[in-house]
């Protein structure tokens, strides 16, 4: 039906009409009339799209001739091929880079609202929209590096290897954009490689890697950066090897090396829809590159191995979903896009080095071929296939309303009918009803894939008398009775507690169906509390974790519909105060209950700085706050496993310390990176030298150096930094490189001991730094080996017997340990360093030994006999001897410089085995004395034969009578 295009029409239009109106030419409104009044069909459109995206509303408010350019060229009427793109970003060579960037975001805004405008209006079907997205990225993509490439030639010269062949860069593209399956808001996850490292030939010469780090950089920039006229893309690089501490590009090699020898299940899982989406070279490298990912990718064998490593991405997922309240999340809640996409992928993993059919990276190509080989019954492949279809073009519906990356469904009574719109449904309670029974079909078979069992403990019989107990149906005397029964120490504190918590204020507010909650689970509770050795104890640890959840459902029924996690909740807070506490502080580690396998099983650091990586992905580099709860949670939950592991015997002392050491180092290498690209961002780099590491170290000192943390251990720290002291950096808020380097040095502070709601990470003492408190914050290393050699005191050198490298550079760390290693092997007089640390030991011993008053105690660091004797005999001998035996200098943890001694014939062999079984037994001691959150003091009789001998030890070498 032919209809004219009034200007007065529609009132709920009014805002956009009158902006085309008053901005277009007479000549452009006249062929605005022309275009959409004769179909009514096209103009119905044209209010369909206005009515549900106020992005694109937005946008011909803002620049209305965009609207007139698309109507014009009849691009509305047909798919674009990613070359019709190319053809769009077609440029001038003499282009400038501001120019460019106007460009690149001019065709993306057209763009946007010719895809909105066909999806929207059932134009197109999900894979010509994903499709046209994808090009889009893979031309601005080509484009950009194109262009910057060319920049980049005119000042440094070609990039060639060492045979002289040009060398290009590729873009790797990962996810969505690899398998071309991008959606409206997406970011695009990047990785960037070159074939062969060589050198620029230019007169201002550069290596490959610098050239290409500068090239990549450029490319984000010009993506990335939000301008006037907005950005084209999101760019995430964080899915590069080791993440955003690792290089910006990379070499085949280094790739190939990292792969293969580093790689992680969950890479393989990200590599699946791995493609090359821009290459300046032949399609021989291309070819080459996805030839070696392929082979990290898909074993040759059956692999099982993905199905474990699924359930722990998805359980990690699960853990966000709870704790970010993403229930009515589309693609990461149950029975989201991610569930879909997890179920073809697991299979892919497992059978595709078998089946090359299924190396396919589209989602939708792979289903019908689970059903065809078998894989999956042909129901569930067409419930899968449905739902991914409805729930991709929901995401569309919901990101093409205001052009925000989000998978969450609206909540405003707007954006929800203009959602059930663009979906063909009549209301939103319809269109509900519709995606929840899509959600549900793709749990069932989620669930019935890969999903873990629940746990098989047999259930705690219930008595009555525990349900009595609680709801105070017994009378005191009978209830003191039935505890007693229950074989509680001390039955009349227990039923005191029991009464406290019914009495406790909170409850009489709480709502019925929480309360009824908590009145089922505590019997549970108390009757596994009855089986434990030490009931009344345990109950009142349990108290305190109980009033932090009671108002809290969901940690309620983890516990009430996971007996085994609660079994193990009882098991370690009977076994521990420290434990019931820190759960009680953070109820969000129940989580971590879950699976024994894991809580009793600490991963080694290697594992750590994965796990780490993982869990900060999705999180903004300038959100700070959040990547601060996240490092707490980290810590906490991995602390958690090596206490469980502890008490429970399946962690030796050397082993705990290892672990709680490795989990500071990573926390720190991380915490450094971040710090330095934030200052790198704001301030430039130090000396304009363009690094993708920081020239900056961290050096532990004490336990964190001498690999000896323990629980609530804090870092001794030392920070030194490899610029030149006069410099400055090169970014446009320039500052000297001494204010840099401070500034740095109090964010990676301010990071670690911040108090959030997840507490502090670590405690810091920075007092063993040159000239301590007096000193500056962050020294050259220059300046750290004048002070060692001109200044510093005999106890200094003592605490560099125990100092390493933790965090930071690589050859600033072995600029680190020559100066260590040359201080350390000086020759020294021996009755003057004898005297010196006997009188720095006898200052510490009367200032924080046990004291006057409690000499019926032991304190099991200070005392005479303690572990510092040994730390400081240890240290003696490493100072006396070193320069002569250098082999005491290599290791900083008191147990193998105490071995050395041994290996060296400076001490007799049962004389070193009498302190490291001394050392060992106090530690151990100790470890389990901050687990019980008690102090380092023992009764004077305990462990009288290790201290006689360390005693009888430190009299013979230090000749202290």
């Amino acid at each position: 039906m032919n209809a004219k295009f009034s200007w007065d029409e529609p009132q709920d239009l009014a805002e956009v009409y009158t902006a085309l109106r008053d901005k277009l030419s007479a000549e452009q409104r006249a062929s605005l009339e022309s275009k959409l009044g004769p179909k009514r069909s096209f103009l119905d459109q044209f209010h369909f799209t206005l009515r549900n995206s106020l992005f694109v509303c937005k946008e011909i408010i803002h620049r209305p001739e965009l609207l007139c350019r698309l109507i014009e060229s009849n691009a509305l009427e047909h798919s674009l091929s990613q070359q019709g793109f190319i053809q769009q970003l077609t440029f001038d060579s003499n282009i400038e880079e501001k120019q460019l960037d106007q460009l690149l975001r001019e065709v993306r805004a057209i763009a946007m609202m010719r895809i909105i405008w066909r999806d929207f209006n059932r134009v197109s079907d999900f894979n010509e929209t994903t499709n046209d997205l994808s090009f889009l990225a893979r031309a601005s993509i080509s484009t950009a590096l194109n262009y910057h490439y060319a920049q980049l030639e005119v000042t440094f010269g070609t990039p060639r290897c060492s045979q002289g062949k040009k060398q290009p860069l590729l873009v790797l593209g990962m996810g969505k954009l690899g398998a071309n399956e991008l959606n409206l808001s997406s970011d695009i996850d990047l990785i960037f490689a070159f074939p062969e490292s060589g050198n620029t030939d230019g007169q201002r010469e550069l290596s490959n890697q610098e050239f290409f780090v500068r090239l990549g950089k450029k490319i984000i920039q010009s993506l990335d950066a939000q301008t006037a006229d907005g950005m084209v893309f999101r760019v995430d690089m964080r899915l590069r090897p080791y993440g955003q501490s690792g290089a910006l590009v990379y070499s085949f090699n280094a790739l190939e090396e990292y792969y293969h020898t580093q790689g992680r299940e969950w890479e393989r899982y990200a590599m699946v829809k791995a493609s090359v989406v821009a290459n300046n070279g032949d399609s021989d490298h291309s070819t080459r590159l996805m030839t070696m990912l392929r082979e990290f990718t898909y074993r040759k064998y059956i692999d099982f191995s993905a199905i474990d490593a699924l359930r722990n991405l998805k359980k990690m997922i699960n853990q966000e979903v709870k704790r970010r309240r993403l229930d009515e999340d589309i693609k990461l809640g149950a029975g989201g896009i991610r569930e879909i996409e997890f179920t073809a992928q697991v299979f892919q993993l497992i059978r595709g080095g078998r089946e090359p059919s299924l190396q396919d990276n589209r989602l939708l190509s792979i289903l019908p071929i689970l059903g065809f080989l078998k894989y999956l019954p042909s129901e569930a492949v067409d419930s899968l296939t449905d739902a991914y279809l409805f729930l991709r073009n929901t995401e569309h519906a919901i990101q093409g309303y205001n052009d925000e990356q989000t998978q969450r469904l609206p909540s405003s009574t707007e954006a929800q009918g203009a959602l059930a719109r663009v979906l063909t449904y009549d209301d939103w309670p319809t269109f509900y009803a519709a995606l929840q029974n899509h959600r549900q079909a793709v749990k069932e078979v989620f669930a019935n894939l890969i999903a873990e069992p629940e746990d098989q403990n047999p259930d705690v019989e219930i008595e009555s008398a525990c349900i009595s107990l609680w709801q105070q149906r017994l009378d005191k005397p009978t209830a003191v009775k039935q505890l007693s029964e229950y074989k509680h120490e001390n039955p009349e504190l227990s039923f005191a507690l029991l009464q406290e918590l019914e009495e406790w204020a909170s409850l009489s507010s709480m709502h019925s169906s929480s309360r009824a909650r908590l009145d089922d689970f505590i019997p549970v509770l108390l009757a596994l509390i009855n089986q434990q050795e030490h009931p009344t104890e345990t109950l009142q640890r349990l108290i305190k974790l109980i009033k932090a959840i009671a108002r809290r459902g969901a940690y309620l029924l983890l516990l009430k519909e996971n007996p085994g996690a609660l079994a193990q909740l009882v098991k370690l807070s009977e076994a521990s105060p420290w434990i019931a506490d820190t759960m009680a502080e953070q109820p969000a580690l129940l989580d971590e209950l879950l699976d024994p396998g894991s809580l009793y099983n600490p991963p080694p650091k290697s594992e750590l700085e994965s796990e780490l990586q993982r869990s900060t992905l999705r999180i903004a580099e300038d959100d700070l706050e959040t990547q601060m709860e996240s490092l707490r949670y980290f810590r906490s939950a991995h602390v958690l496993r090596v206490a469980a592991s502890e008490i429970t015997g399946v962690l030796p002392l050397m082993k705990v310390s290892d672990y709680l050491t490795e989990i500071a180092e990573v926390i720190l290498q991380y915490t450094l990176t971040l710090s330095w690209n934030e200052m790198v961002k704001k301030h430039g780099y130090p000396d304009g030298e363009v690094r993708t590491s920081p020239n900056f170290i961290i050096v532990g000192y004490g336990k964190l150096g001498g690999i000896e943390m323990g629980h609530g251990s804090d870092l001794d720290l030392v920070f030194i930094h490899g610029s030149t002291a006069n410099g400055s950096t090169d970014g446009e808020r320039c500052i000297d490189n001494q204010t840099f380097f401070m500034r740095l040095g109090q964010k990676i502070i301010h990071f670690l001991t911040t108090a959030m709601s997840l507490g502090r990470l670590y405690e810091v003492d920075m007092r063993l730094r040159p000239s301590g408190n007096s000193g500056m914050l962050v020294t050259s290393l220059s300046s750290f080996e004048k002070y060692q050699m001109n200044s510093a005191w005999t106890w200094e050198h003592q605490a560099l017997v125990r100092a390493r490298v933790v965090a930071g550079d690589k050859a600033l760390s072995q600029g680190f340990e020559d100066i260590r290693v040359s201080i350390l092997k000086q020759q020294r007089d021996l009755k003057t360093l004898a005297k010196d640390v006997v009188e720095m030991r006898h200052k510490m011993r009367e200032h924080l030994g046990s004291g006057k008053n409690q000499e019926d105690k032991f304190h099991l660091k200070q005392d005479a006999g303690g572990i510092v004797d040994i730390e400081f005999m240890v240290q003696y001998g490493v100072l006396a001897w070193g320069h002569s035996h250098p082999a005491l200098i290599t290791f900083t943890d008191n147990i193998r410089i105490l071995e050395s001694f041994v290996d060296s014939n400076l001490l007799e062999a049962h004389e070193v085995n009498q302190l490291s079984e001394a050392y060992k037994a106090f530690r151990t001691v100790g470890h389990r004395l901050t687990l019980q959150q008690q102090p380092n003091l023992v009764d004077a009789g305990y462990l009288t034969a290790e201290r006689k001998n360390v005693i009888s030890i430190w009299q013979k070498l230090m000749r202290d009578d």
